[in-house]
């Protein structure tokens, strides 16, 4: 299987620089999984789309202010760290650039010292692994001085941090949003409670590997970096009575599908877990839950395209993605969302 297999044209413009105003007014294509066929609507009338005894699983995970521009003390070098996974004792696995300035025992100095990190070791791929020191609580300190990761394909300024988190955020971890879940206004999920959906959450911790590009020729020799995930039992139990009932279980985004997809057992049950996945979805890949998919339009030759092509078959997903090109729908992180069916 070719990384070149998953590739698709995508003029500039159609990558989305900002969220709309109204979080479900972006445009919603629908695919047909086993047919292809597409038809176009908004995304708040995905209501008439789902059906009561169906449930909608989504990643509660919250967007940490992860981008740090900090100096190297005593040059004053202009250092940026980026948070990727927090290790214990105030450790941090981090990206930093330029790396060269970043040696074992460099001290950053962040917000004129409100936060100091100190280089501890490096690690694969060339990641950092740094100590911070500081006065407070981190996460009050971080949320001062830190900035949202967005992907670098995105090049405005985020007016309003919150747009780039969903409105049902709530545990600290991920140094990029689940995307997906950023169309759902608290009164869309209301309107879909009230028509007999189930609405559970599972929790994954969005690292940058989701978006590290596939370098090797031959997919199967891509590796995807671990991600961490929790469900707790109340909602493993939502979604298995739903299952048992004959209900769909439709994926609130590509993070959610692989928590649910690692979780699962070979007959679909769930029970409450936690730890690390590095899942790695493609076509030929068997779903051993997950029946339908809410989903962004991802970057040509990524991992994404790839699980959504293990989904509904690569000519599908390619004729669709042709398609919206054609209809000039809007791309990426702040772009238009997909429902497969």
């Amino acid at each position: 299987m070719n990384v070149k297999d998953f590739d698709y044209y995508l003029p500039e413009e159609l990558i989305a620089q900002d969220p709309l105003e109204d979080r479900s007014s972006s445009r919603l294509m629908i695919l047909d999984k086993k047919t292809g066929e597409i038809r176009h609507s908004i995304f708040k009338n995905i209501i008439e789309e789902l059906n009561p005894g169906d449930c909608l699983v989504i990643n509660n995970t919250k967007v940490i202010p992860a981008r740090l521009y900090g100096a190297k003390v005593g040059t004053d070098a202009k250092i940026e760290v980026l948070l990727l996974k927090r290790k214990e004792n105030n450790i941090w696995e981090v990206l930093v650039k330029p790396g060269k300035k970043a040696k074992i025992g460099t001290k950053i100095s962040f917000g004129e010292g409100k936060l100091i990190g100190t280089v501890v070791d490096i690690v694969e791929e060339g990641n950092r692994l740094i100590q911070f020191s500081y006065e407070g609580i981190f996460e009050e300190v971080l949320d001062e001085l830190g900035q949202m990761p967005l992907p670098p394909y995105i090049t405005h300024q985020l007016k309003d941090k919150n747009r780039y988190q969903t409105v049902y955020a709530k545990y600290d971890g991920s140094a990029a949003a689940p995307t997906a879940g950023l169309h759902f206004t608290k009164e869309l999920l209301k309107e879909i409670q009230a028509k007999g959906v189930t609405v559970a959450s599972v929790t994954l911790h969005v690292g940058l590997g989701t978006f590290r590009p596939v370098k090797v020729e031959n997919v199967l020799e891509h590796h995807m970096h671990s991600e961490f995930f929790m469900i707790e039992e109340s909602e493993a139990k939502k979604i298995n009575d739903a299952k048992a009932a004959g209900g769909r279980i439709i994926s609130v985004g590509t993070t959610s599908c692989r928590t649910l997809e690692s979780a699962a057992d070979e007959n679909g049950k769930l029970k409450a877990t936690s730890g690390w996945t590095d899942i790695f979805i493609y076509p030929g890949y068997s779903f051993k839950i997950i029946d339908a998919l809410i989903t962004n339009f991802h970057l040509p030759q990524s991992t994404l395209v790839m699980l959504v092509s293990a989904l509904a078959g690569r000519e599908h997903i390619l004729a669709a993605y042709e398609e919206a090109v054609k209809e000039r729908y809007r791309f990426f992180s702040f772009g238009d969302a997909m429902l497969i069916q």
